[in-house]
């Protein structure tokens, strides 16, 4: 199944697509993707706003009960918009999966992510375009926490959650030089969206975090931007303390399912070896001390000297050597964007 086409064939398209975007050798494009669900008004004044840096504007109506699909063809004046039409409502992911598919039929070079609630501003949709068209990343993604000041306006609860959540990313993506992983304002090259299996990552608000984790697969360059926060009288739909409970169990599977990809099933190193020898060694000493520690209590005879070394040693060791893995991914990060591969 190719990543362009809609498998489901739930979405209706409200204009075909532009032969100039599909032509060799064109300049690059940039498109947006808009996903709405009661996104009220706002979603005009973000349509307003929007550069004539961008090539195609995809507003993608995810079942919104405001049809807000038909409120933008029907007041709308803008050529490059392009209205996508979810029957059922699919989330945030699957929207933003839709236009994602419309970018890659249409041949757009960089699809940029914007939500239609006014809390992005179009005005830096440039910053996120400038490290992919010029070779340095594969994916941009917005950064509030780069400067303090912009912290400012930042609910407690969310900016704790946010540092939390950031820090079960770089576990699970291997990108422990990024942050602030459920910012939604996001630009790919569309390169790079070719490789990902579209039909398998999430759909709900664990969508940033498992683009990244697919990302992190094919060895894409992610690159931060800083840029303020701004919180409007929207309120967004992700509470943070009660998904960080529910994410921790999938941000565990993807790390395991990362480690094995990159560690064993398409490489094998020394870092490899630092895994399997510090896990055998922490629960090997743990189970060791534990059992010791059993009969000691059951018999009322003190372990000995040497037996707590027996069980104390190898757990050292093996934390030494997980550390030393872990040291090993850090600094084992994606450096060449995989986008330069594909071009001429």
């Amino acid at each position: 199944m190719e990543n362009g086409t809609d498998p489901t064939n739930r979405v209706a398209f409200a204009a075909s697509p532009s032969p100039a975007m599909r032509a060799e050798g064109a300049t690059p494009q940039v498109a947006v993707v808009i996903p709405c669900y009661r996104v009220g008004d706002a979603i005009f004044t973000v349509l307003s706003r929007i550069g004539p840096e961008v090539a195609r504007i995809y507003v993608v109506d995810d079942r919104c009960p405001e049809n807000t699909g038909d409120r933008v063809e029907a007041q709308n004046t803008d050529e490059r918009v392009v209205v996508l039409r979810h029957t059922v409502n699919q989330g945030v992911g699957g929207a933003l999966i839709t236009g994602y598919r419309r970018a890659l039929e249409d041949g757009v070079t960089v699809a940029v992510k914007l939500d239609g609630d006014g809390q992005m501003d179009p005005a830096l949709i440039p910053r996120f375009v400038k490290p992919i068209l010029s070779g340095q990343a594969d994916y941009t993604k917005g950064n509030r926490f780069y400067n303090l000041k912009s912290l400012i306006g930042m609910p407690r609860v969310r900016l704790i959650g946010n540092a939390v959540l950031s820090f079960m990313t770089k576990i699970s993506s291997g990108y422990w030089r990024v942050f602030d992983p459920t910012n939604g304002y996001t630009a790919v090259h569309t390169a790079a969206l070719r490789l990902l299996p579209l039909d398998k990552i999430a759909r709900d608000y664990f969508f940033e975090s498992d683009m990244l984790f697919r990302l992190n697969i094919v060895r894409a360059v992610v690159q931060d931007v800083p840029m303020d926060a701004f919180y409007g009288d929207e309120k967004s739909g992700l509470k943070v303390a009660k998904v960080i409970p529910r994410f921790l169990a999938r941000h565990a599977a993807n790390a395991l399912k990362r480690v094995f990809y990159c560690y064993f099933l398409r490489d094998f190193q020394l870092a490899s070896i630092n895994l399997i020898v510090g896990i055998l060694g922490v629960f090997g000493g743990a189970i060791f001390g534990i059992r010791h520690w059993i009969l000691s209590e059951q018999s009322n005879v003190p372990a000995s000297a040497g037996t707590v070394m027996l069980a104390t040693l190898p757990i050292i060791l093996g934390v030494q050597l997980l550390l030393q893995a872990v040291s090993y991914d850090i600094q084992n990060q994606p450096t060449r964007p995989i986008h330069k591969d594909f071009e001429a």
